[in-house]
């Protein structure tokens, strides 16, 4: 009877071992446990950022610095880590990213375009210095209507041309260039923005990955620790080859997923030094936004009236359309003529008899297009075409401001939500770990219970360190949506 017994126990933990078995084999071969550190922030720059070196190593907790992992080599070796708050990182993305540097170049080039239009308005003054030979009675015979003849001479002399008027054309192209100055300026602020978005993501992600490491760090310790016991009590005859084994697969998955905690904290520290415009691997000492976590803002139609006034990129985009509107009028204004006056004045000390010692004349031009196979009609409708697409493309872009702000609200919300059931979750998973070690000390369950309430424990404290640094970023991300900050 007793026997019978012994086999029905075993069959029982056998049948929940491969229970247990079973779902953990349902993560793919590469990944060694159901826990999987789903770094949600740090993935969201991979696939722009490089990934480097190993950082330096820390064990600080939340509130304090958190530096980084001491296997970060030749690298950091030897110099004194960088203490960087989340404002120290966005101003120096800001301050040294190349991407904002191209932005301030490009609207500061954009600048000049509007003064190369605007000096057409200006007078056009001209030097000439002139010397001629030429054969006795010599005349310019081919390549022209008129006949001029050549006398030999040396002059000097100046001549002015001013604009008189051309009915707005030039008017409307220096509007133009002015307008399209502007929207490159607010491409720059937009830029700005944006890099100012990823320093947060980059920098709260390298927080968050050094804090999984912490939890993989202590996972591995309370699974030796465990391990080390279950290994006691097997030499004393007292537990199975079963519970020993089960004991040292779960430390062999805690340190397969502490290998992988710290190979994404090496990888969102490298992609911090990118984003703040370095061009190698720092020694970062982060420190905790210690910013207290406000809910978002209840009325998310309110954020999108803002978004449609302050967001840079609509702003842009709006003067790109009155830059297109302005050009439109000005290949209209092609058709009309233009009026130039001009001037000549000069000396000439080397002449032919027939000429005079000095020059000088003066008078108005007015140059009327006729004809000319429809080129002026043929710009003037192209122009107007771009500006009814520019118009297009801009609301086309407030539609999606609207829906970018509304669905970083829902995130901003759900993840706020998700920070009290995280912490719940957490609470209830560490009470019933310490219920689950406390039967199988006794003996009253079996291996497999305690192997479940250590993985939903550490998935708990995963999950309740991704909820915090999700809500901080999904507020950065909400403040972006609207106004660029």
């Amino acid at each position: 009877m007793n026997r019978k017994l012994s086999c029905l126990v075993l069959l029982c933990s056998i049948s929940a071992a491969a229970q247990t078995t079973s779902k953990l084999a349902g993560n793919p071969p590469d990944a060694p446990s159901q826990v999987a550190f789903d770094l949600r922030l740090t993935q969201l720059a991979s696939d722009s950022l490089p990934q480097a070196a190993t950082p330096q190593a820390g064990s600080a907790q939340q509130g304090q610095a958190a530096p980084g992992n001491t296997a970060a080599g030749s690298q950091t070796a030897g110099t004194a880590p960088r203490t960087l708050s989340i404002k120290d990182a966005e101003q120096l993305a800001i301050q040294d990213n190349p991407q904002t540097t191209v932005a301030r170049l490009n609207a500061l080039a954009s600048q000049q375009v509007t003064r190369e239009t605007r000096s057409a308005l200006f007078p056009q003054a001209n030097m000439d210095l002139t010397a001629v030979d030429s054969h006795p009675g010599s005349r310019i015979t081919a390549g022209g209507l008129n006949n001029p003849i050549i006398y030999e001479r040396a002059a000097a002399g100046a001549s002015v041309t001013q604009l008189i008027t051309d009915f707005g054309h030039t008017t409307n192209l220096v509007s133009s260039a002015n307008l399209a100055a502007k929207a490159q300026d607010q491409n720059a602020i937009a830029t700005q923005e944006q890099i100012r978005l990823a320093a947060d993501q980059a920098f709260y992600g390298a927080l968050q990955a050094h804090q999984l490491t912490l939890v993989g760090e202590q996972t591995v310790n309370a699974r030796q620790t465990v391990a080390d016991q279950v290994q006691a009590l097997f030499n004393s005859k007292l537990k199975s080859q079963l519970d020993l084994s089960f004991a040292n697969v779960n430390l062999s998955q805690a340190k397969l997923l502490l290998l992988d905690a710290q190979n994404n904290e090496n990888a969102a520290l490298a992609r911090l030094s990118t984003v703040l415009g370095f061009p190698t691997l720092q020694n970062f000492q982060l420190v905790e936004d210690t910013t207290a976590l406000a809910p978002p803002p209840a009325n998310v139609d309110e954020l999108i009236s803002q978004a449609f006034t302050k967001r840079p990129e609509l702003l842009a985009l709006n003067y790109d359309y009155e830059s297109a509107q302005k050009f439109q009028t000005a290949q209209r204004d092609l058709l009309f003529p233009t009026i130039r006056a001009a001037g000549a004045v000069g000396d000439t000390p080397v002449r032919n008899p027939v000429l005079s010692n000095w020059y000088g004349a003066v008078g108005v031009n007015v140059d009327i297009p006729v004809f000319n196979g429809f080129l002026y009609t043929a710009r003037a409708k192209e122009a107007r075409l771009r500006a009814q697409a520019s118009q297009a493309r801009l609301a086309d872009l407030r539609n999606r401001v609207s829906r970018d702000v509304r669905t970083s609200w829902l995130n901003a919300t759900t993840a706020y939500n998700r920070l009290s059931v995280a912490k719940e979750l957490l609470d209830q998973s560490n009470l019933a770990l310490d219920l689950a070690q406390t039967r199988y000390k006794i003996g009253l369950s079996s291996i497999v219970e305690l192997s479940q309430a250590q993985l939903q424990q550490t998935q708990a404290e995963i999950n309740n360190v991704q909820a915090g640094y999700e809500y901080r970023f999904a507020l950065a991300d909400l403040r972006f949506q609207i106004a660029g900050f």
